[in-house]
């Protein structure tokens, strides 16, 4: 899901009011956007589905209880986080201190043990296939990303970057994908990025290679 094209969506509003609100009823919900009970409730029941929020009951007066809603862990996850802050001053201080092949160093054994966590589940398949795990790993942390063969190539596709505005003081974290696509999938050129102000981070694949270290 690309985070700011689903805030325009009318889930993606119900979404951002209740973290306004912390918790509000189909009906409450219903008056502030000036639409049925029951077309907000049909909207709720994806969001519920997609496990962004969660519905409980509580009583409000004497009445009988309320049906209310508000989001889950997963559903906070779509609004910043402000670890990218934390981040940046961490590997700042670093630089300062250690130089800036001491913050490399950092993200070169970080993408080492991303490869041997994960090289069983690449073992066996073809490029195809390696590269549709690393799609789904970067999904998992939050990328909205995707994969495609184009004129023979395969391209790998990232729409946002976890990292917000990180890699524009610290290239560096973008090293990551970079030595996991070199260890899986073989060797490639990036053509675009996000952080030279690019519409996407694009990687396409030159050639396919035996995982290394198998």
């Amino acid at each position: 899901m690309q985070v700011d094209r689903f805030f325009q969506s009318t889930r993606g509003k119900i979404v951002a009011e209740l973290r306004s609100r912390r918790s509000a009823s189909a009906a409450d919900l219903a008056s502030a956007f000036g639409l049925s009970p029951n077309a907000i409730r049909q909207q709720l029941v994806i969001l519920e589905r997609d496990g962004l929020v969660e519905e409980r009951s509580v009583r409000r007066g004497p009445t009988k209880p309320t049906h209310e809603f508000s989001l889950t862990a997963d559903g906070e996850k779509l609004f910043p986080q402000h670890y990218d802050k934390m981040l940046g001053a961490v590997l700042r201080e670093i630089r300062e201190q250690n130089g800036s092949d001491a913050v490399g160093k950092i993200f070169a054994g970080i993408a080492e043990r991303i490869n041997a966590k994960n090289r069983e589940r690449f073992n066996g398949k073809d490029a195809e296939g390696r590269l549709a795990e690393i799609t789904t790993l970067l999904r998992s942390n939050g990328v909205d990303a995707e994969y495609s063969l184009i004129d023979g190539r395969y391209a790998l596709r990232e729409h946002n970057c976890p990292y917000g505005d990180i890699p524009k003081e610290h290239p560096e974290v973008c090293s990551v994908i970079h030595h996991v696509l070199d260890a899986t999938v073989g060797e490639h050129v990036q053509t675009e990025s996000l952080a030279t102000g690019g519409s996407e981070c694009r990687f396409e694949v030159k050639t396919a290679t035996p995982i290394r270290g198998n």
